[in-house]
């Protein structure tokens, strides 16, 4: 359950065209954030800002390729000149293909470092002057950084090398920004989930059976089970920073 709420506020979400992203966007909405929806995929983007739109709440469509600088910077300023600031920013793009190392193509490793790294890294870059300076006007005193990074991002496992690297690399990256941002009421924020039911697991063939080979057959979280903590961290009035959330299926070990 959330603990307050978002309103007069303008939360930008990567990732937005499917899974944890489409859900964070439609929680965040919810608890009255205007919405900037960002991924590369227009179309799907366009579904979820209709569904937002039709219930009620403002959202943005921003087509755009995070893993480019100029296409990070140009997503966060298309926010702040449609919406003249920026809130809250949910890195929820993410790929995983998972593999044995030594037969892995090479361009797959660098798509991994490209989505789950380079473009976290470019669109916070761009997002922090912006951050700040809604830390100082925002009536809740507070903006927000909420990190996707995963289980593999704390226990590094065969055939996950890469995935592994680019997940560990969030991991200390927030807990780093944290520490330098914190007086400055911006939290950051890193929330770690185990087997969820997303895309990601459609994106490279035998990833399901290698898992369930790891750790059998496992109830997974849903999208909107992760979305609920990530309302819950931006949410929280300014005093309370929530520093990183493990969340697991109940029966994976």
């Amino acid at each position: 359950m959330t603990t307050g709420t978002l309103e007069n506020t303008v939360a930008l979400v990567s990732g937005a065209s499917s899974g944890i992203g489409r859900a964070t966007a439609q929680h965040l909405a919810a608890a009255g954030a205007t919405i900037a929806l960002v991924a590369r995929r227009a179309d799907r983007l366009e579904e979820v800002a209709a569904k937002l739109r039709a219930d009620g709440h403002e959202a943005l469509v921003l087509a755009s390729d995070l893993t480019d600088a100029a296409g990070a910077h140009d997503a966060v300023e298309r926010t702040i000149r449609e919406f003249g600031r920026l809130d809250t920013l949910v890195n929820a793009a993410g790929l995983m293909l998972n593999g044995p190392s030594d037969r892995s193509p090479l361009r797959e490793w660098d798509q991994m470092v490209d989505i789950n790294l380079r473009g976290l890294m470019y669109v916070t870059k761009a997002a922090l002057p912006h951050l700040l300076a809604a830390a100082k006007d925002s009536p809740r005193s507070v903006a927000d950084v909420v990190n996707i990074s995963s289980v593999a991002g704390r226990f590094a496992a065969p055939t996950v090398a890469i995935y592994n690297a680019t997940k560990f690399a969030v991991t200390g990256a927030t807990e780093a920004w944290r520490q330098e941002y914190t007086t400055r009421n911006v939290r950051f924020s890193l929330i770690e989930p185990g087997r969820t039911q997303t895309e990601l697991f459609d994106q490279k063939s035998n990833s399901d059976s290698d898992f369930t080979a790891a750790f059998g057959e496992v109830e997974p979280l849903h999208a909107e089970d992760i979305a609920e903590a990530i309302a819950y961290i931006v949410t929280n009035p300014r005093r309370v920073a929530v520093n990183e959330i493990v969340i697991r299926p109940t029966d994976q070990p």
